[in-house]
């Protein structure tokens, strides 16, 4: 028999050596619904069940929920989402999961416990969702899922993942259908009466994605050095604007500002100047390049709703802000730009985005190239 050892502290757990002659470990520690509650560890021996006493105590202090028992998915998933999605990830992203949650994957699954979830309870419930919503939907809700429980295997509340297991429902993708380069220069000669024609011109330019363009600010553009530097967006979930990091590769980036922004960036200062002065007391001074008659920054959808009635009287297909991003690679693959510096200026995570788009002005190029040598020779032939 181990000799008699002192008391633990309050809050460090208790060891007791059971009748059968294990030696058993009761700790308080946290539930994923915040209260607490009593779990026990056993070992062989008094050393063994104090090393698992000593690991709950940890997790107490890390302030990690361990169950009593496997937590339900309409108890981890709000959890997962408030204490690790929260803090961790963008708002929009917590916004996003936080839709598929509530509506999808606690109404299927929140009843399961995460240690009897199986493999087929998760494939029915994505069958369930492509039927009643879509392929897309079912894809995007199984990717949060396995996100989810991939956080609980790090918590060691499960010992592995079965959404992983389960092949998302295959999606087709959207045909990419941007402006060809001609449509592109038509957009611009009919947007320069616009006011918002300096924003248009920096997203077709620079590939300014929306939340940047109204996230601009002119301590971060210079139009003698022609430099502009990304370091911040405005972006606006449930019903709160704020502002945010750049998006992938934009972080922290430092771009050459075209001779093409230059001349609308300073009209766009001269005539906000006037606002300002026009405004009096009544101006609000917030360092945004594009803002209302007051000072304030413009809301994001003001700018794609203007984008599109431009590109409605100009005639042209209406296509997503977002898409003339790819109306940039357009114009830089036109020049010869190699998609490594495309990918660099678009802020792209991945050479497999740029080359998407790449590929897809190449082939309009080539395109072009066989009807001049096909207009050649039909000439050429006609002489003969």
């Amino acid at each position: 028999m181990p000799p008699q050892r002192k008391r633990n502290p309050n809050g460090a757990g208790t060891i007791t050596q059971r009748k059968d002659g294990r030696f058993q470990a009761a700790v308080y520690v946290l539930q994923p619904d915040g209260t607490r509650a009593r779990k026990f560890a056993y070992g062989k021996t008094w050393a063994e069940c104090d090393v698992k006493r000593r690991e709950l105590l940890t997790k107490v202090d890390q302030g990690v929920p361990v169950p009593t028992r496997s937590a339900k998915l309409s108890e981890w998933l709000p959890y997962w989402l408030d204490n690790i999605v929260k803090p961790h990830r963008k708002r929009t992203t917590f916004a996003k999961y936080e839709i598929h949650v509530r509506l999808y994957l606690v109404p299927l699954l929140g009843s399961k416990r995460l240690e009897s979830l199986g493999v087929a309870d998760v494939r029915r419930a994505l069958a369930q969702l492509q039927k009643k919503n879509s392929a897309a939907t079912a894809k995007e809700s199984h990717r949060v899922l396995r996100t989810a429980l991939t956080a609980a295997c790090r918590e060691e509340l499960v010992s592995r993942n079965v959404a992983t297991l389960v092949e998302p429902p295959k999606v087709d993708s959207r045909e990419m259908d941007p402006w060809s380069l001609q449509e592109t220069l038509d957009f611009l000669a009919a947007a320069r009466t616009d006011p918002l024609y300096p924003a248009f011109v920096i997203a077709i330019a620079l590939g300014f994605r929306r939340g940047e363009i109204v996230g601009l600010r002119w301590e971060n553009v210079d139009l003698d050095k022609r430099e502009v530097r990304v370091r911040t967006q405005r972006q606006r979930v449930g019903g709160e604007a704020y502002e945010d990091d750049p998006k992938g590769r934009r972080r922290r980036q430092t771009l050459p500002l075209p001779g093409i922004c230059v001349a609308p960036l300073r009209w766009q200062r001269m005539k906000q100047a006037a606002q300002r002065e026009k405004a009096g007391d009544a101006w609000e001074e917030t360092g945004y390049v594009f803002t209302t008659r007051t000072g304030r920054p413009i809301e994001p959808r003001n700018v794609y709703r203007s984008f599109t009635r431009v590109a409605k009287d100009a005639g042209l297909r209406v296509i997503r802000l977002h898409d003339a991003r790819h109306g940039t690679a357009t114009l830089l693959t036109a020049a010869g730009v190699p998609p490594r510096v495309v990918m660099e200026i678009l802020g792209h995570s991945q050479i497999a985005v740029t080359m998407n788009v790449y590929t897809h002005v190449v082939q309009d190029t080539q395109r072009e190239a066989i009807g001049h040598m096909d207009r050649l020779l039909r000439r050429r032939h006609d002489r003969l």
